[in-house]
């Protein structure tokens, strides 16, 4: 039987998702975490075969961060992404960093429950829902040169530090933050913060 780590940082999902797997037959719920820091305990104390992981988690370290940290520590581990967000580019950053199976919240429990069967049986799945990813990478992936603008961007310095640092004009900063804004979906500047976070997109790729 399947010994399953549910993490997320809200507790009433964790609960949603309990009850579901507890009436599903073959699975048991060993452990719940809601940080980063509780689930890589809890990864090491109860040896979990699988483990359910939410991209979003507060202000602690991205989703995208903690598959990998998982994947490293513990790759016996099989990782599933349970998360709100269907951007295809954020499936294949997460497969890149060992996830087994990535499925939307939004999809079937009867799905669900069959997916992590297949995961279970050395599959790789993705729900229904979800754009099959892109053979030659994401739409929203960043390149070096946009990752470092971001970066500096968020860094809190002033705009013509950050510029100077770049080698750019002031005009060109904003017009790469515009550019930045459009790609990743950011309806305004402070909303790139959180989108960075959630999609470990400040993250250097392997």
């Amino acid at each position: 039987m399947p010994r399953i780590l549910l993490i997320d940082d809200h507790a009433m999902v964790r609960e949603g998702f309990r009850r579901l797997l507890e009436e599903a037959e073959g699975f048991e719920v060993v452990a719940e975490a809601g940080t980063p820091g509780d689930a890589l305990a809890a990864v090491r104390e109860h040896d979990p075969d699988l483990a359910l992981v939410d991209l979003s988690l507060g202000f602690q370290t991205s989703g995208l961060v903690l598959l990998l940290q998982l994947h490293e520590s513990h790759p016996r581990t099989r990782c599933v992404v349970l998360s709100m967000h269907d951007d295809p580019g954020l499936v294949v950053r997460a497969l890149e960093r060992g996830a087994a199976g990535y499925f939307s919240k939004a999809v079937a429990a009867e799905e669900l429950i069959e997916g992590l069967r297949r995961v279970m049986n050395g599959e790789r799945v993705l729900s229904t829902d979800l754009a099959p990813p892109r053979a030659d990478g994401e739409v929203s992936a960043l390149t070096q040169r946009e990752r470092e603008t971001l970066r500096g961007l968020l860094s809190g310095l002033p705009p013509k530090v950050v510029a100077a640092a770049l080698g750019i004009s002031d005009k060109t900063l904003y017009r790469h933050r515009a550019n930045l804004m459009e790609k990743l979906g950011a309806r305004h500047p402070g909303e790139l913060a959180r989108i960075a976070r959630e999609r470990g997109l400040l993250v250097d790729p392997d």
